[in-house]
């Protein structure tokens, strides 16, 4: 399917059109709000459908990987959100939005810049399946913990909430992959377009529904998201290496980390918090595509041969 093979290639174009047409005619995207949490639904159940019993299986054939992918994630993202928002005197609010986006698990788009980087597509595939399934209690958990003492964090609610958006649709995906088998795999390019234009669309809803606060709020927010992406993939990138691991490997974990499913930190914010609150998740979806497009891109040019590894590290 070249058609949406060069679509998908294309996502961090897509991305930034749409928002800036919701930046401008946001009157084109507000009454979508309530459409975010299906919208997520889709993208979720999209990426069930992907995985098959293999993949599973390599959870138990690369623990070590996996592993230290998924601590780095869950320990650098919410604790470096939490920082930079300090830092940077954000409001309560838009510090709910960057430890919310810093608490959940990898995106899907770390699969793809993973691939596209030579790193190991199916540690990657892994780690994101691991980091979904535990995000429905480390999410609300941390989320408590960073930002308990000076907000309300309801952690019940937000547990229910994950299982429902995350976990259910999974399972369903990936139940009818291992009853559909081949046939899905046929369609699997497709199948990501539709999650890639559902993840655009929430962006845009988000962006219109802050359309006139981006004047204020846009810059500060932007250079929040930009310095937390840059701390995932070099944080993510450097202790993978500190620990031994092999170039391909570290990549991958570079992008695990960096890469976060800021589409269930846009929908929980909007659901329990407020709309500002979604906005650092919004314009974290627009640039990690964007920084995880260069940065693949970068490491595509420098092609690094197959390192002595441990069996456990899978390709």
């Amino acid at each position: 399917m070249p058609f949406f093979e060069r679509f998908n290639r294309l996502f961090p174009v897509w991305a930034v059109l749409l928002a800036a047409l919701a930046a401008f005619q946001p009157q084109l995207f507000t009454g979508l709000a309530g459409s975010i949490k299906t919208l997520l639904v889709v993208i979720m159940f999209a990426m069930g459908l992907t995985l098959s019993k293999a993949d599973f299986a390599r959870v138990i054939k690369s623990p070590a990987p996996i592993a230290v992918g998924v601590v780095l994630q869950f320990l650098i993202m919410p604790v470096a959100a939490l920082a930079i928002s300090r830092l940077l005197g954000l409001s309560d609010a838009l510090t709910i939005g960057m430890v919310l986006v810093g608490a959940t698990a990898g995106g899907t788009s770390s699969n793809v810049m993973t691939w596209l980087a030579g790193g190991r597509v199916a540690l990657s595939v892994s780690m994101t399946m691991v980091s979904t399934l535990l995000s429905v209690v480390a999410t609300p958990l941390l989320t408590l913990l960073l930002v308990g003492q000076s907000v309300d964090v309801p952690v019940a609610g937000m547990l229910t909430s994950i299982a429902q958006l995350v976990v259910a649709p999974i399972v369903v995906g990936v139940i009818l992959h291992h009853c559909l088998g081949s046939r899905i795999e046929r369609v699997e390019p497709a199948l990501a377009s539709l999650a890639m234009l559902a993840i655009v669309v929430i962006i845009a809803i988000v962006v219109a529904l802050n359309a006139e606060r981006l004047a204020t709020l846009g810059p500060i927010v932007a250079l929040a998201v930009i310095a937390h992406n840059a701390v995932g993939l070099a944080g993510g990138y450097g202790l993978a290496r500190a620990l031994r691991f092999d170039t391909r490997t570290a990549r991958t974990i570079a992008f695990e980390v960096g890469l976060q499913n800021s589409g269930l930190a846009v929908a929980l914010a909007n659901q329990f918090f407020t709309a500002t609150a979604a906005l650092p998740g919004a314009l974290f979806s627009v640039w990690h595509n964007v920084s995880g497009s260069l940065l693949a891109g970068w490491w595509k040019r420098r092609p690094v041969a197959d390192e002595a590894v441990p069996a456990m590290t899978s390709r």
